[in-house]
């Protein structure tokens, strides 16, 4: 007894409490303007409507989740990769089961989502294999940082980002693909590659837009980037945005009130509690309260990269910096997509935006910097009996 007492101690003693904090209060704020922006939607006399009770269950699975994660050595969760990856390979897979994968009603071509129960719980395995491949790629960057810029150390490397990249992109789904992208630079970048590599990159990126533009986009997705050129020939395309930025400056400073926006409250902007989300923020709070949004994601970013900064081997700072990509990198699509700045491509706000899968994967990674976090630390990670496991950064 004094023992498990003492390691409960050593736990709460040595775990990020800030990021748990920070990561907390940004979801319970994301609720409530989740909740606010789905009360429309609500029967008479409801006080919580599904969307919020769904996504609270998610967060409060996820806060658990998380914790539970940080307790485990970062090093056997590293070890694992071979699992990680079967796991994030096969749900990407299993979306094109027939009768499986599903997409939006939009795109009925699309296979973004796993059905189960019936159509009851939808889940969506993107968000998931994003953070396994957080773990592959930086264990894979881990093994060769001696050789990173040698051209045969990044050819399995490109394929190794490009096997989810093209899995996500086959299922539809163009705005998680390039988060995927996001993640891919930020932890080469961070693991040395020699910057006129990505000068190649960008160069070979831009030639290849017109065969992507041909090719790869579908008749849909082609018209949301027309529609922030000519608006007045995709009415019917640009008017989530629209509405979404009229709701924004609708909100003057301080906004309009809580539960008291006049689009948010008639249901004007379509998907509101999702992708546009930030829109009943500026409605109802206005810019204070998008300051705030804006304020709180950006300290969670900054405590993440501090816990890759402290990493004194280099064993997780790669990781650290890729989960700082993809939450920094949704945010700017996102919040440029409500801005009408940049094109619609379902790309949803971290910590703020209803989803279960989406919630609940986003707190498998802060766990994981948890687990980093406990390390960096130097302090003692608790013993669940995988001890003599070997370090797959230990070189043999």
């Amino acid at each position: 007894m004094k023992q498990i007492l003492k390691s409960v101690r050593n736990f709460i003693k040595e775990t990020d409490k800030i990021l748990l904090i920070l990561c907390a209060v940004t979801s319970l704020f994301g609720s409530v303007m989740v909740l606010s922006a789905t009360l429309h939607t609500a029967a008479e006399g409801v006080r919580f409507t599904r969307d919020f009770k769904v996504m609270l269950a998610a967060v409060c699975a996820g806060l658990a989740v998380a914790l539970i994660i940080s307790v485990i050595d970062y090093e056997f969760i590293m070890k694992m990769w071979p699992l990680v990856a079967a796991v994030s390979i096969g749900l990407m897979l299993l979306l094109f089961v027939p009768g499986v994968g599903v997409g939006p009603a939009e795109r009925p071509d699309a296979k973004t989502w796993i059905s189960l129960l019936g159509g009851k719980i939808f889940f969506q395995p993107s968000e998931i294999v994003k953070i396994g491949f957080i773990i592959t790629f930086g264990v894979h960057l881990e093994k060769v940082k001696s050789n990173i810029n040698h051209i045969l150390t990044l050819i399995p490397l490109a394929i190794h980002a490009l096997i989810p990249i093209a899995l996500v992109m086959k299922s539809g789904d163009m705005g998680s693909a390039l988060v995927f992208v996001i993640i891919t630079v930020a932890m080469l970048f961070v693991s040395g590659l020699h910057w006129l590599y990505f000068v190649a990159g960008g160069i070979s990126l831009l030639a290849a837009l017109p065969l992507a533009w041909i090719f790869l986009l579908e008749n849909i997705q082609k018209s949301r980037f027309l529609a922030l050129i000519y608006p007045e020939l995709y009415p019917d395309v640009i008017y989530q945005q629209e509405r979404g930025l009229a709701a924004i400056g609708g909100g003057g400073l301080t906004g309009q009130g809580l539960f008291k926006g006049n689009y948010t409250q008639l249901g004007i902007v379509p998907e509101s509690e999702n992708d546009m989300i930030f829109s009943v923020v500026g409605e109802e709070l206005g810019l204070v309260g998008c300051v705030a949004a804006l304020f709180l994601l950006t300290l969670i970013v900054i405590r993440i990269a501090r816990t890759g900064s402290l990493d004194k081997v280099g064993n997780t700072k790669v990781m650290c910096y890729g989960v700082v990509a993809m939450i920094a990198g949704q945010v700017i699509i996102n919040i440029g997509m409500c801005l009408e700045l940049l094109p619609v491509i379902g790309i949803t706000l971290p910590f703020f935006s209803a989803g279960g899968s989406s919630n609940l994967c986003l707190y498998l990674a802060i766990g994981l910097i948890m687990s980093f976090y406990r390390y960096n630390q130097q302090r003692d990670i608790i013993d669940i009996g995988f001890a003599n496991i070997d370090n797959p950064f230990r070189d043999n």
